[in-house]
């Protein structure tokens, strides 16, 4: 299988094909620090980020949104104190396609190379 953090994400179009959960399966051992949650019946990629103050959160939440800008694809972002929580998920299917999981595992790249966070 390809790795997710050198893939692209396709433009994705209403209709378009869900993950099936083999897929799901395969794609999340890529990501494993991330968690599918069912929010108001859609299906999502969650994980939360561990900062030591504010500044680096904040500064994580910034490059996260300009990976998004440059994806086009657009995650929810909770930067609090210390945390910053971010769930991927496709708007246009109410569900998660591969982009979701290509966007977590380059968001996790981020992380890695962020100086002052703590692993979670």
């Amino acid at each position: 299988m390809d790795e997710l953090t050198q893939m692209k994400c396709e433009v994705c179009r209403v209709g378009a094909a869900k993950v099936t959960e083999a897929e799901a399966i395969l794609y999340q051992k890529q990501v494993p620090n991330w968690i599918i949650m069912e929010r108001d019946n859609i299906k999502r990629l969650e994980r939360v980020y561990k900062f030591k103050d504010f500044v680096a959160a904040l500064s994580f939440t910034q490059k996260v949104g300009r990976l998004a800008e440059d994806e086009g694809h657009h995650p929810a972002i909770l930067t609090e104190w210390g945390s910053v929580g971010v769930a991927w998920w496709t708007h246009k299917i109410h569900g998660l396609h591969r982009n979701d999981f290509i966007m977590a595992a380059k968001t996790d790249e981020i992380y890695k190379d962020f100086e002052g966070s703590k692993p979670r």
